[in-house]
């Protein structure tokens, strides 16, 4: 019961998932559906030559959505069994096509066939709001293109980037993901009507034998549902590995987002880049001057859970029995919503930090200085080869004062004093001044911001332009 406090009630409702991702999943959603499916059903017997009438198809048409749950509920503690008890009560509002309902089909013709439906609107969303969520990274990337910041290999100060261009990663999984959806979504088709084992010997049976009929409902079902087609084969249910599938590209999502989410951690230690930080919030209970890196922290939690969730459909497609089990059911009910649920919640905090990200370009710049000296020897050796020295010497002579120069920093806890120490030896034959040229962090970070710029521009901004209708999506976290 909503609100209710004396009973468990999931974190996804009340504090991670939106609640246009809550509705799809919701039971309005699902009984409707399995509705819809028994007039699409009907509808296609009547066309293909069954006796079925005009004014009973109305009077299903009629009854979609104002669904009588309260019948439903009462009629399954008696039998058991849930499809059955949405035909009974479907039947107390349709009397004259009570007779009808169901006609010749099995429970995973609604059951399978509208999880197929529901996963697909699922997916939708989730496409949609990946869209809005590379909008705020290009426009970020395209921003901070420029930026040169230290790069990191080993989290170690490696040879410098820009702040645009490792936003790009980010990106180009969110890209990757992106792609992977879309193909899933265009792949996934419906059940159709197979019957109890996947033969279709019931609309044999209907059909008198007709099998071009009989095929021919398959398509007509698939047809209205606004789906291409049906799975040829099956057993009574689609094949679970569809589950997986599904669920995979879910934690493909959970992935990218958990290592945008890690970098904005690591970052926010280093006070380069900041996650937004609301003027009441309290980072801690007990340090009250903390800013700690909360949302991007819930997406890496969110993401594990989404990450180890699609072990799920995995371990059911793999153990189904023949022609179908009823193990999977169980597992379904939790599993894929709450694969959804959690990518939703994800992918509403990387919206919401993405827009409101801060960057420091003072405290990037005094890391990157510190630093540089290390990383701009080999020009330096060049200039001092050019002035004269000798290449072999030269080298060696730098890896020394470059161990001098990291004891200062490390041990003695001072500055980095390498160009000095480089000035001050006669065998290099270069000024404090003309070290001083190469120290334009600029000339270090290589096609960078070119690669921004040819990234987006021929890769993300036409697809954002493809989808701009659906673009403007905006987070609303709980907390």
């Amino acid at each position: 019961m909503a609100g209710s406090t004396d009973l468990y009630i999931s974190p996804f409702c009340e504090r991670y998932a939106s609640r246009e991702m809550q509705h799809i999943f919701s039971e309005d959603v699902k009984f409707s559906t399995w509705r819809r499916m028994w007039v699409y059903l009907a509808e296609s017997e009547k066309e293909l030559g069954l006796p079925i009438t005009d004014e009973q198809l109305d009077e299903m048409r009629a009854h979609i959505y104002d669904i009588n749950y309260d019948v439903a509920r009462a009629r399954e503690k008696v039998v058991r069994h849930d499809v059955m008890s949405h035909v009974y009560a479907y039947g107390v509002q349709c009397p004259k096509a009570a007779g009808i309902i169901h006609l010749g089909a099995t429970s995973c013709y609604v059951g399978d066939n509208t999880d197929l439906i529901v996963m697909r609107s699922a997916l939708q969303l989730v496409q949609k709001k990946l869209l809005s969520l590379m909008k705020e990274l290009a426009d970020f990337a395209d921003r901070y293109k420029d930026q040169p910041t230290l790069a990191f290999t080993h989290f170690q100060p490696a040879q410098p980037t820009t702040v645009g261009k490792r936003a790009c990663l980010w990106l180009q999984d969110f890209l990757m993901d992106f792609e992977d959806i879309s193909y899933v979504i265009d792949s996934l088709k419906l059940l159709g009507s197979k019957g109890t084992t996947g033969t279709q010997a019931s609309f044999m049976e209907l059909f008198d034998g007709d099998e071009s009929k009989v095929r021919r409902l398959d398509e007509m079902i698939a047809e209205k549902a606004g789906f291409p087609g049906v799975y040829p084969v099956s057993g009574q249910t689609y094949s679970r590995k569809i589950d997986f599938r599904v669920l995979a590209v879910l934690s493909g999502v959970a992935q990218s987002a958990h290592k945008m989410s890690n970098d904005i951690r690591l970052l926010q230690h280093l006070k380069e880049v900041e996650e937004p930080f609301e003027k009441n919030q309290i980072g801690s209970s007990a340090m009250a001057y903390k800013r700690n890196p909360m949302r991007s922290e819930r997406i890496a939690s969110l993401a594990n859970y989404v990450i180890s969730d699609a072990m799920n459909p995995a371990l059911t497609a793999s153990t189904q029995w023949f022609e179908r089990t009823l193990d999977d059911s169980a597992n379904k009910r939790i599993s894929i919503p709450e694969g959804f649920m959690g990518v939703d919640g994800i992918l509403n905090l990387c919206l919401n930090v993405v827009d409101g990200l801060v960057v420091y370009p003072k405290v990037i710049h005094r890391h990157l200085m510190a630093e540089l000296p290390f990383m701009a020897t080999e020009n330096i050796m060049m200039d001092a080869v050019k002035a004269g020295g000798n290449r072999q010497e030269i080298h060696e002579r730098i890896r020394e004062l470059s161990m001098q120069a990291g004891r200062v920093v490390k041990v003695e806890g001072g500055e980095n004093d390498l160009l000095d120490r480089i000035a001050a030896d006669p065998s290099f034959h270069l000024t404090r001044e003309q070290l001083q040229s190469v120290m334009d962090p600029a000339r270090y970070t290589g096609r960078a911001s070119s690669q921004v710029t040819e990234f987006l521009e021929e890769h993300v901004l036409p697809l954002l332009d493809q989808h701009r209708e659906e673009l403007g999506v905006r987070a609303d976290i709980n907390v």
